[in-house]
């Protein structure tokens, strides 16, 4: 049973989130923020994750603490949700196209925290929603899934595109990723015999 829960509260935001690696796509989303809501649900549907995420942040703020906090308590959730990853595929990678946008998204679960994003957007805000908490999103989720994440925007215009590219695109590697490998079912995809150490 490959899944988590995890609750995590701070001065800033409360997030209480679920998720099943072996879902449906299900999801149940409230984060305050529509354009967050938007970017998970998606995400949970690519990816094949049934994922729950109730979020109250200090939105009076602004969108910074609610959405760097969903992306810090989502890595936790896979993270902890992949075990002792015994069987997975480990690696992905995908180009994604969206409309006029093209991006390249590529994973590693090797218990190596890291992210490379070159993903530029000519706008400052996509709604009410700074696209520059794109990055702090991916940033959170890979610092705290303990994964190595390669996000680049080849070429694109429209924001919104962007942003969908991105995370559809982690969406889809993620969804490989995890996937049990049947040639190496009960095995650590790793010469060291242990990941996420």
């Amino acid at each position: 049973m490959r899944k988590a829960e995890i609750v995590r509260e701070t001065k800033e935001t409360k997030v209480a989130l679920t998720v099943d690696l072996d879902g449906t796509g299900k999801a149940a989303i409230s984060t305050g923020i529509g354009f967050l809501d938007h970017m998970l649900d998606l995400l949970a549907r690519h990816a094949r994750f049934d994922l729950s995420v109730k979020a109250d942040g200090d939105l009076h703020v602004d969108f910074h603490h609610t959405t760097e906090d969903v992306g810090i308590v989502l890595g936790q959730a896979v993270r902890k949700a992949l075990g002792d990853m015994r069987g997975i595929t480990r690696y992905a990678d995908v180009h994604l196209p969206m409309d006029e946008t093209l991006t390249r998204v590529a994973l590693d679960i090797s218990g190596r925290p890291f992210l490379v994003f070159r993903t530029e957007f000519a706008v400052p805000k996509i709604g009410e929603f700074d696209t520059e908490l794109v990055r702090e999103f991916f940033q959170a989720f890979a610092s705290s899934a303990g994964v190595t994440l390669h996000v680049e925007t080849l070429y694109g215009v429209n924001a919104h595109h962007i942003a969908e590219s991105c995370f559809k695109g982690l969406a889809r590697v993620l969804r490989q990723a995890v996937a049990v490998d049947p040639a190496t079912a009960g095995e650590i995809p790793s010469t060291k015999g242990a990941l996420g150490n």
